[in-house]
């Protein structure tokens, strides 16, 4: 039997971490920063120090080595993604998602006529990798129907995604003999004690299950398993840590498989919900670089809830996919009516803008005036 992460999870302490990282000093910092040039491995130890109040003071240098190694490793491609969502039904109580089971919002599944119909504008737009999204509820979106979906999707898409509920390796296995190429997980925080705060009720209230998500896949042999946190719940240079350190133990385990990261952050949503722990634009890019050099093989996505701004000046700087055009609602291709919406984008460019946007970009360039730059 495998190793489980969640055992490994549990022999770190998330305050004993937070002390790490609060007392790294320059002398750790530049001793990273030496490694990663020599294209030596970095160690859990070294990705905290990347990850520390004191690393900003180095940020050039991170977003230097970083957009090196990312057009080393991908060249100078972005790949575009969009999402499709196929129903807002959720039975879990997360009181940071505007899906909240207690949320009084319009809830829709779509039938197949209106997949169709959305497949038929997406593919318009010209994409060829599509991401299938649905709320947690087994008797509105369950395994058959996703598996149907997958079949309408599969003649008009090179590449299938999802992000949906957790499933046994069984269920996965389905999924990915029908088309299923990649599935994304993300644990939301990995603070067990504050887990269930956020997570009161429904299935997803079950933080061992969820955790051991990416492993089922991993056993299920699926291509692609992305990872992340939602940033605003926890302090995100620990959630960066042991998302670093889930990422290390899925790579090892499961070497196979490719791994995508993310980093969403709360954007307004149905809900009075606000972030305890907001992160800046300069921190998100730390976070970024940090990865990009913790892990040179991991693809890292940036998605339409950050700003127009922010998403044009990090096209160069480490990140390899975006989604454009964007729709958060069930539906909302074709309807545009917004009422029904998980969150609220924040650039809602066409894939045609943000595509002239990458073709134009100078990859070449370094600043150094990072609040301008990106924004605070």
């Amino acid at each position: 039997m495998k190793d489980r992460f969640i055992d490994e999870l549990f022999l770190y302490d998330w305050d004993e971490i937070s002390e790490k990282i609060l007392n790294v000093n320059d002398k750790n910092i530049k001793l990273v920063l030496e490694k990663t040039k020599q294209n030596i491995a970095l160690s859990m130890n070294d990705f905290m120090s990347l990850l520390s109040p004191i690393a900003v003071n180095y940020l050039n240098e991170m977003c230097l080595i970083s957009q090196q190694k990312t057009h080393r490793r991908f060249g100078k491609t972005i790949q575009l993604y969009i999402p499709l969502y196929l129903s807002n039904y959720c039975h879990n109580v997360c009181i940071y998602c505007g899906f909240n089971a207690k949320n009084s919002i319009n809830r829709k599944v779509l039938n197949d006529e209106e997949i169709l119909k959305e497949l038929e504008i997406i593919k318009n737009m010209g994409y060829r990798h599509i991401l299938l999204v649905t709320g947690d509820s087994k008797n509105k979106a369950g395994v058959d129907y996703i598996l149907n979906a997958i079949k309408l999707v599969k003649p008009h898409f090179s590449s299938i995604s999802a992000e949906i509920q957790p499933l046994e390796i069984a269920q996965y296995k389905c999924l990915i003999d029908a088309g299923l190429s990649s599935v994304y997980i993300y644990q939301e925080t990995y603070n067990k004690k504050k887990y269930p705060f956020y997570h009161p009720k429904g299935e997803k209230s079950n933080f061992d299950y969820r955790i051991s998500t990416p492993e089922r896949l991993g056993q299920a042999g699926i291509y692609r398993i992305g990872l992340g946190t939602l940033l605003g719940l926890e302090d995100w240079r620990v959630e960066a840590y042991f998302l670093g350190l889930h990422l290390r133990f899925m790579s090892r385990n499961y070497w196979k498989t490719k791994y995508s990261i993310s980093f969403p952050r709360i954007r307004p949503h149905t809900g009075d919900y606000q972030p305890n722990f907001p992160v800046s634009n300069k921190e998100l890019s730390q976070l970024i670089w940090a990865f990009r050099l913790f892990d040179e093989n991991v693809e890292i996505a940036l998605s339409t809830r950050e700003s127009v701004k922010y998403r044009n000046n990090m096209i160069p700087l480490g990140i390899t996919s975006m989604s454009a055009g964007s729709k958060t609602d069930p539906g909302g291709y074709a309807t545009n009516i917004y009422e029904l919406e998980q969150f609220e984008v924040n650039d809602s460019r066409s894939p045609k803008e943000l595509i002239a946007e990458i073709e134009k970009q100078n990859y070449t360039a370094i600043w150094k005036d990072w609040d301008n730059y990106l924004g605070r």
